[in-house]
């Protein structure tokens, strides 16, 4: 019997970047002998009443065996979940991801090496007071420059560069009621990172990023990629970050830290990887899937 999926993705984004994701992995379903369906999370309005959980969703299209979960819908992804559909990567781990807070406490719980990080105190008002002794001590401990991080943002977004205790109260008053971190700036990563595309416990792909004018190294920014061979270490750290936020793939963005020894920025339970293809010619999407699908009949052999 074949195994039917979904891949859910963001309707209401503009642009073709985030469907672009979604036909890649339905090609690599397909590949691997799985029909999978596109679902706009728009078409799918979760429901609960007192006997339970159950979805509004287009007539002819049934419940999947599986879903991949593309995108940060958190409330329907957990849905799902209740319902006792697979859902990679789990709400769980997307919340992780998306909130570069919470990534930065998974790592250092598992003690995995990454730039000196400070929590912004929560508050909850945009034009609360800024508390002088806070910036303050965060300068103390971190010097400058220093990178300024909204908790929620991708592409590179929302990531500033402080020079000045200046700067950083302006900074912080533009932020206002967001939440956002303190982050020690890594010089010796200026302008260039790596990307490790994981998939269960593989590295399938790995890129050079750099960038010339701009001390982040996203291509979003303006950055260029290149095909890289990452060392055993890169490849563990790596693999060891995906773990530390539950993910069964990721994209782990590596800074190189003192004496090139890499260190972690980031972990993107959706890392896109359409240029990471054109950089490598490998297409990360066949592995993904091939996780899923190996995950899913484990699953369903061991009920």
């Amino acid at each position: 019997m074949m195994t039917y999926g979904w891949i859910v993705y963001n309707g209401s984004l503009p642009g073709n970047k985030f469907l672009d994701f979604a036909e890649w992995l339905q090609h690599a379903a397909a590949r691997a002998g799985s029909k999978a369906d596109i679902i706009r999370n728009n078409d799918l309005l979760a429901t609960m009443q007192t006997d339970g959980f159950s979805l509004l969703k287009p007539d002819m299209v049934p419940l999947p065996d599986y879903c991949i979960f593309t995108d940060k819908d958190l409330y329907l992804a957990r849905q799902l979940e209740w319902m006792g559909i697979p859902v990679f990567n789990k709400a769980k781990v997307i919340e992780i991801s998306d909130d570069k807070i919470a990534t930065h406490q998974a790592l250092a719980a598992k003690r995995l090496p990454m730039p000196k990080t400070i929590a912004a105190p929560k508050t909850f008002l945009q034009d609360s007071p800024l508390e002088m002794e806070q910036l303050t001590k965060a300068a103390k401990y971190l010097g400058f420059p220093m990178v300024v991080k909204e908790a929620f943002g991708s592409f590179g977004q929302q990531v500033y560069l402080v020079h000045s205790m200046e700067e950083l109260v302006e900074q912080v008053k533009q932020i206002g009621g967001r939440p956002f971190l303190f982050q020690e700036f890594v010089q010796t990563s200026v302008g260039k990172d790596l990307r490790l595309q994981v998939a269960g416990e593989s590295v399938i792909a790995a890129v050079k990023r750099t960038a010339v004018d701009d001390f982040r190294a996203n291509v979003t920014n303006g950055g260029k990629m290149e095909a890289y061979t990452p060392t055993q270490t890169e490849i563990q750290l790596a693999i060891e970050a995906t773990k530390a936020i539950g993910a069964d793939f990721a994209g782990v963005d590596l800074l190189y830290g003192t004496g090139g020894s890499p260190i972690v920025c980031e972990v993107n339970s959706n890392a896109h990887i359409h240029n990471l293809y054109d950089a490598t010619k490998i297409n990360a999407a066949d592995a993904m899937v091939q996780d899923v699908l190996q995950k899913t009949r484990e699953g369903r052999n061991n009920k």
